[in-house]
């Protein structure tokens, strides 16, 4: 079972949802280590005191804020003592439709809540039901790991689950990296529109295997014969990536037909482009 993170309540009004939060996701990346080439042996980092050029171990380093000048000590006791509303809180400030936030913000963190206690089920089932009749997603505000943090607050499945959002000035301007003017005939974007119904599934689970993580599958394969002492074998995929297009329409319609080959369609006309009278 996951270890709890942070502790507080969910400040909804006048009502409060004892929560503990834990960890939504988990990682399955492989991890490497740091070697030194000529020998093989591992390398280490040890920590040094600057002053006296004494090695510490983790229970002697503490934190510091750099005014540029000097070092001001911060503790533990520091931080938990904050002057903020969400110190040990997750305060709901508004609500949402789901769909008005852009998709860019997310990003910063998922977790699941769970009720804290026979006192906060309750209130955790009230609040979820609410945003599962309303369609709704809760925007809260709440700190974590020496900062505060925006957030939305959703119903999944029973449970609630809480995303990290980006605050507005993290999130780049794309203007810069906006192409060209280009002109688009609407055959070209009929036969666009082709492939994306093609490719097009209702639920994410309906990809299949493409959701599959193949370069961590490559990787440890790759690692396996080095210890067994042979050549790596296949991994199973798709083919390459294609080189540069050369032919929009022809790339586009052969893209079709394979899509569809793979789903056991047959080849049809392209959507219209055109809105209906």
């Amino acid at each position: 079972m996951p270890r709890s993170m942070w502790s507080g309540a969910i400040s909804f009004g006048l009502v409060s949802v004892p929560v503990t939060l834990e960890s939504a996701t988990e990682s399955h990346a492989v991890a490497f280590r740091q070697i030194h080439t000529a020998d093989g042996g591992r390398i280490r980092y040890q920590k040094v005191c600057e002053l006296d050029g004494e090695t510490l171990s983790e229970d002697q380093v503490g934190r510091a804020y750099d005014t540029g000048t000097t070092l001001v000590p911060l503790t533990d006791v520091d931080l938990a003592s904050l002057p903020l509303p969400t110190a040990h809180a997750i305060e709901i400030v508004a609500f949402i439709d789901a769909d008005r936030v852009d998709p860019t913000a997310y990003g910063a963190g998922d977790y699941y809540l769970r009720a804290h206690g026979d006192v906060a089920a309750k209130p955790y089932v009230l609040l979820r039901r609410a945003l599962d009749r309303t369609e709704k997603v809760a925007v809260a505000k709440f700190a974590l790991r020496g900062r505060e943090r925006l957030g939305l607050l959703r119903p999944l499945g029973d449970a609630l689950v809480l995303q990290g959002l980006l605050w507005a000035d993290e999130i780049r301007s794309p203007a810069p990296l906006v192409p060209p003017a280009a002109e688009v005939s609407e055959e070209e974007l009929g036969r666009a529109l082709a492939l994306v119904d093609a490719l097009s599934v209702k639920r994410l689970e309906d990809i299949g295997n493409d959701l599959t993580d193949r370069y961590t599958d490559a990787l440890s394969e790759v690692i396996a014969a080095k210890v067994e002492v042979r050549l790596p074998g296949p991994v199973g995929g798709r083919e390459a990536p294609p080189g540069p297009v050369v032919d929009l329409m022809a790339a586009l319609e052969d893209s079709v037909a394979r899509a569809r080959a793979r789903r056991g369609e047959e080849a049809g006309p392209a959507p219209s482009t055109r809105s209906p009278s």
